[in-house]
């Protein structure tokens, strides 16, 4: 049995991956997934990347058994970070239409205009959280500005991971995350998959990608022993 650390993009809580927990639970395995601080109901003052990378080594720590972190889209830069300080505790990183960073780089610095704009207009109102953008879902909350801005402090002990793999979402026009896919797919040390749907992955695609994360999970303890 692996435990599964789920990890949510920007504005979203763990309720995004409602669908996929189910699935994974239905196989077996152990399901945790995070709201980030900062959009619990916590204040959001003084929340930033580091914060977020703190909140996912807490919970790779009281976890049982090997972990499988995975993320969408923003959190991909927290589960490099959580990963980098706890590369032990780690079975596999996926990374599902996310960014996946190098060290110094920020969710600004990686993204694309279109994001910048609506970082900046979110912000408008107190410049320290960032406004959902009106079409996501009703319960998405303020997200703290500093998370997208600061920069990730990596040694890369990250990439000792056994298994990475990367989804990409091929259903949104402009997806900057599938470049970054098929250079990954290049990489001997990544494994790359496609999926025919829009940005929001884990709600418009639970059960592909609950398929992709099972075959992630190590057979038993001892293939993760093996690869750390």
């Amino acid at each position: 049995m692996a435990t599964y650390v789920l990890v949510p993009g920007g504005w979203h809580g763990g309720w995004a991956f409602d669908a996929v927990a189910r699935r994974l639970e239905d196989a077996g395995h152990e399901v945790v997934a995070l709201t980030l601080s900062g959009l619990d109901g916590g204040p959001a003052a003084g929340v930033n990347l580091d914060r977020h990378i703190a909140d996912v080594v807490a919970a790779i720590e009281t976890a049982t058994g090997p972990v499988v972190l995975a993320a969408h889209s923003y959190g991909g830069m927290v589960i490099a970070g959580a990963a980098d300080r706890a590369p032990s505790r780690v079975a596999a990183l996926v990374f599902v239409d996310a960014y996946v960073p190098d060290d110094g780089d920020s969710v600004w610095s990686l993204t694309i205009p279109r994001y910048h704009d609506f970082f900046i207009a979110g912000a408008a109102a107190d410049g320290l959280t960032c406004a959902p953008p009106p079409h996501l879902d009703a319960r998405c909350r303020p997200h703290p500005l500093a998370t997208f801005v600061q920069a990730i402090r990596l040694t890369g002990a990250w990439r000792r991971v056994g298994t990475k793999i990367h989804v990409a979402a091929t259903g949104w026009e402009g997806n900057p995350f599938v470049e970054l896919n098929e250079r990954l797919r290049a990489d001997p040390a990544w494994r790359t998959h496609h999926i025919d749907c829009a940005h929001d992955v884990p709600r418009l695609a639970p059960a592909a990608l609950a398929d992709i994360l099972l075959d992630a999970a190590p057979l038993r303890q001892g293939d993760h022993d093996a690869d750390t």
